[in-house]
């Protein structure tokens, strides 16, 4: 029986996998130090499978960065590990409380206090401190890259960081 020309048409949801796995594998290529940012959520998780299909057979050739609010469920920074370790990437893990505790950031009080806010200074100085130069993460993470182009407080120094969006 002879091929039809819907056999070889994808789904939109293969060709976004297919960019998806396309700009990772460019990112590995062009840069030297990219990061993949992973906090145990639906959009890291996807983008963590993303980046094992776009390497396989090989490992993942950067590392994954978790911050550590400090607020994660259990079953979420053991599912974080294991995968990790199945995977045999490097994690890293950046600790809102080490950010309070070295009085970068001041911990709010209150019926509402979150660290979700505090986060930003933790990625920005996980990133300085390993000269990522390239970030996947999911809206989050885009959302506190932004600080890269204005730095907050005035003056503090952040490399130039893409940050790449995928999900």
């Amino acid at each position: 029986m002879a091929a039809t020309r819907s056999d070889y048409l994808l789904s939109q949801l293969d060709v976004l996998e297919a960019e998806s796995i396309h700009v990772m594998r460019e990112v590995a290529a062009e840069f030297e130090r990219p990061v993949l940012l992973f906090s145990g959520g639906k959009d890291s998780i996807v983008m963590l499978a993303l980046a094992e299909r776009a390497f396989a057979p090989a490992r993942i050739p950067f590392p994954v960065m978790h911050i550590d609010t400090g607020h994660n469920f259990p079953g979420v920074l053991e599912f974080r590990d294991r995968r990790a370790g199945e995977l045999g990437i490097r994690l890293i893990v950046a600790s809102v409380q080490d950010s309070i505790d070295a009085g970068k950031v001041v911990e709010e009080s209150g019926r509402w206090a979150s660290r979700n806010r505090l986060q930003t200074t933790t990625l920005l100085d996980g990133i300085a401190e390993h000269r990522f130069d390239a970030v996947f993460g999911g809206e989050p993470a885009t959302r506190a890259l932004e600080h890269l182009q204005h730095p907050d407080p005035p003056g503090r120094a952040y490399p130039g960081v893409p940050a790449l969006e995928l999900d």
